[in-house]
């Protein structure tokens, strides 16, 4: 990255050194924040819109509380990139998501200022709950803040917590980031006026002192309470979080670093469960990102001078792609077909979809649990819902893909994406887990494809098939076969063999069929694309154990309960003995970057696995 002088923040190692500025000195260092935020961001790519949005919120926050002993939890993730330059990690940042970089997300072990890793969202009012019980017991009077954005908290979980915060009169603020709105009237004079007597220390005291009197008298504390209610509710949109138990501020603009620290330092002085609604702009301060902050939520190095994002080369569709355009086309043939995401649209490949069957199409917001019972409920009516849903957030609803869908035998498919090992978004967002945590289910076929052509075919066995079907592939483009675009289907529970040798038998799952096969020919082995993890082809096996002297499963899964358990264990239920070298996924969280060093760490590239198959076959 080009280097550029930034007067103010060139001299913030920390935040304490926010703390040393004048007020009128902050607004500048927001703007200085905002282009080394564009310009380290343009050189590494990485989380983009949402954290220029967060740019006043973040200097404020450090401002007024006395972080690290004050405690801020953000949630998801995406919006921390000013907090991470402002704490210690700005000359580090165009490392951001590399191996050995600085982590895409909140991370304990990389900074004190980091509270609470996140990843997943809707966790931060329960994890800043959690640290406010546990310092007042200790006697402290530390300040918890959760930083929430508007669609982080559609998910029921951060309903729960305010719920428990409010009825044991926890000393936690709670922040709204609200990204998705303009800054309408009620955020002008009026409102910010408003919010400045809301958030007063003498209101708040007063409020506090009206409750003790009123409360002995029911019939005038009835009155008082309800009155209030009514004229906040006329001026703002706060009366759900009252009912919770919280005293709600705002909303207001989000980019007034004044209003911001006023209100900031209010609230700083009143106990109990708050709750600060701000307005933002996702991408705001550069023209592009504010155009189109979907597009810019997300990127990888730009050149931050143009208007645009550069566009991938390749020819070949990613699995995403794949799963989208298949969708779109079973959908056509199939009424019955219903498309459900966990606010991951675009993610997930249902755009198409979304714009093609708009009644057939439901977000249903950040509500995996939510999404995976709407589904069972469809699927008893007898339609045949397809939950697009990463690996790493369908652990989120396993209690309802067990015991809605798998225990009734519903027609549920779930297209599972990003499994395996993710790259730069790291372990919070890898699908390390899914073969252990889905062929354990009874009811469950689970397929993991190869290639392009048979993650359609399997999409297209899952659906036609009369129960639960999980489908799962990886992130990014496959082998870059030829796609035949019919809607055919594969005998269930059938292996391939790709390959035929002698002496070893490679047996492969999804995407590590291809390097198993390059492998595999050097060594002149049989080379098997078992397709299915759940049921297995147990012909195949007990044909290839006869006529092969040592097994070698290969999978882009943990081994702890994978498809190679799977094998080990028919083999001993048949009292076969022979030698089993089992390679997966590490018992530890591998961490972030690109997918090809991810791999290669962990001994899953053609040279890791020839290097093992020839030391075990030594």
């Amino acid at each position: 990255m080009t280097y550029t002088s930034y007067p103010l923040l060139d001299k913030i190692n920390s935040p304490a050194d926010i703390r040393k500025l004048e007020k009128d000195q902050l607004k500048p260092l927001c703007k200085e924040l905002r282009e080394f935020l564009t310009h380290s961001v343009s050189v590494s790519g990485g989380h983009f819109a949402a954290g220029l949005g967060t740019v006043e919120l973040t200097v404020a926050l450090h401002y007024v509380f006395d972080t690290p002993s004050d405690k801020l939890v953000w949630d998801v993730g995406h919006q921390a990139y000013p907090h991470k330059i402002l704490t210690g990690r700005k000359d580090r940042m165009t490392t951001i998501r590399s191996k050995d970089g600085v982590s895409a997300f909140p991370n304990r072990d990389e900074s004190e200022y980091d509270a609470f890793g996140v990843g997943h969202s809707s966790t931060s009012i329960s994890a800043a709950l959690g640290m406010a019980i546990a310092s007042r017991l200790k006697g402290e009077n530390k300040q918890m803040v959760a930083i929430i954005g508007d669609g982080s908290i559609t998910g029921g979980m951060a309903y729960e917590a305010m719920n428990h915060a409010g009825a044991i009169d926890a000393n936690l603020l709670v922040i709204l980031n609200d990204n998705d709105m303009s800054i309408s009237p009620p955020v002008g004079a009026m409102s910010n006026y408003l919010t400045k007597i809301l958030s007063s220390r003498l209101y708040s005291s007063m409020r506090e002192e009206s409750k003790k009197v009123l409360s002995k008298m029911p019939t005038m504390w009835e009155l008082a309470r309800r009155t209030e209610e009514h004229i906040k509710g006329m001026v703002i949109p706060g009366t759900l979080f009252e009912e919770l138990g919280f005293n709600y501020i705002g909303p207001i603009d989000g980019h007034d670093i004044e209003m911001l620290v006023s209100t900031l330092e209010n609230l700083k002085h009143i106990s109990g469960p708050r709750f600060l609604h701000i307005v933002t702009k996702k991408g705001k301060g550069y023209p592009p990102a504010e155009k189109d902050p979907l597009a810019y939520h997300g990127v990888p190095a730009f050149d931050h001078t143009l208007d645009y994002l550069p566009k991938s080369k390749s020819l070949h569709p990613t699995y995403t792609e794949v799963f989208g355009q298949w969708l779109c086309d079973m959908a056509a043939q199939d009424k019955r077909l219903l498309g459900i995401t966990p606010a991951m649209r675009e993610g997930s490949g249902l755009v198409k979809f979304s714009e093609q069957f708009p009644d057939r199409y439901f977000d249903v917001a950040i509500a995996e649990q939510h999404a995976v019972t709407l589904a069972a409920g469809q699927a008893c009516e007898g339609a045949k819902p397809v939950v697009a849903i990463y690996s790493t957030f369908l652990q989120r609803a396993y209690d309802q893909l067990i015991h809605d869908v798998a225990l009734q035998n519903l027609d549920v498919l779930f297209a599972l994406d990003r499994a395996g090992l993710v790259g730069p978004d790291g372990p919070t967002h890898a699908g390390s887990f899914d073969y252990s945590y889905l062929r354990c289910i009874p009811n469950m076929i689970v397929m993991a494809p190869a290639d392009e052509n048979e993650c359609r075919q399997m999409l297209t066995t899952g659906f036609l098939h009369n129960g639960t079907v999980a489908v799962r592939y990886p992130r990014g483009k496959g082998a870059g076969v030829a796609i035949d675009n019919a809607l055919t289907t594969l005998e269930i529970g059938k292996a391939e063999i790709r390959h035929t040798g002698s002496r070893c038998a490679f047996l492969a799952w999804g995407s590590m069929v291809t390097p198993a096969l390059q492998v595999g020919k050097q060594l002149a082995a049989t080379v098997v694309n078992m397709r299915f993890v759940k049921p297995l082809d147990e012909a195949l096996i007990l044909e290839l154990a006869k006529t092969h002297d040592v097994f070698v499963t290969i999978e882009e899964n943990v081994l702890a309960g994978g498809a190679g358990e799977a094998i080990n264990r028919f083999l001993q239920a048949n009292k076969i003995l022979m030698p089993v070298l089992n390679l997966g996924l590490p018992d530890y969280f591998v961490e972030q970057g690109t997918r090809e060093e991810c791999l290669a760490e962990c001994g899953l590239d053609t040279q890791g696995i020839l290097a093992s198959v020839e030391a075990f076959c030594a």
